[in-house]
């Protein structure tokens, strides 16, 4: 290696320009040459390594680990935020049942604090009746029981008929 070193013919590295020259085409910040490595003997290439020495492979690996690690980060709250919103939702719809329910009981207390209508839920409900009144109660009558042992079909005719085409003549 350290005949490779002695052969190869050195090249001068190239000396900035003055801070005052005119005419450059290109402007450099001070401080930001690409350094320049030697592969082989006799051959000169910039380096591939950049900000603080590490490479921009490296580079891109540590840039997706910080992306990955705020992703997780953001993620549980995230998921949170989203179920508190719709538990929140189901809380108000909730919300708005009760208050129809609370509406509703509100409206029945108050039909149900006049006496007239106490009094006629009493009298179809209940039976009751006023002193000196006669109540009439109607019962109607039960149809008579048929006996089921007399042989005749009771069925619909369209029932009948439906029975002898599927099982035939009787």
């Amino acid at each position: 290696m350290a005949e490779e070193r002695a052969r190869a013919p050195r090249t001068p590295r190239r000396q900035p320009p003055p801070a005052g020259s005119v005419g450059t085409a290109t402007r450099r910040r001070p401080g930001r040459e690409p350094q320049l490595t030697r592969t082989r003997p006799g051959g000169v290439v910039a380096a591939t390594t950049g900000f603080l020495g590490i490479s921009s492979a490296r580079r891109a690996a540590i840039l997706a680990i910080v992306v990955c690690a705020l992703a997780l980060s953001v993620a549980v709250p995230l998921r949170n935020y989203v179920t508190l919103r719709q538990e929140l939702a189901a809380v108000s719809q909730r919300q708005q049942d009760l208050a129809a329910e609370v509406a509703r009981l509100t409206e029945e207390r108050d039909r149900l604090a006049d006496p007239a209508e106490i009094e006629a839920l009493a009298r179809t409900r209940l039976g009751y009746v006023r002193p000196g009144e006669v109540p009439y109660v109607v019962q109607l009558p039960t149809p008579p029981e048929e006996p089921a042992g007399n042989g005749e079909d009771r069925s619909a005719w369209f029932a009948v008929l439906w029975r002898e085409i599927t099982a035939g003549a009787p």
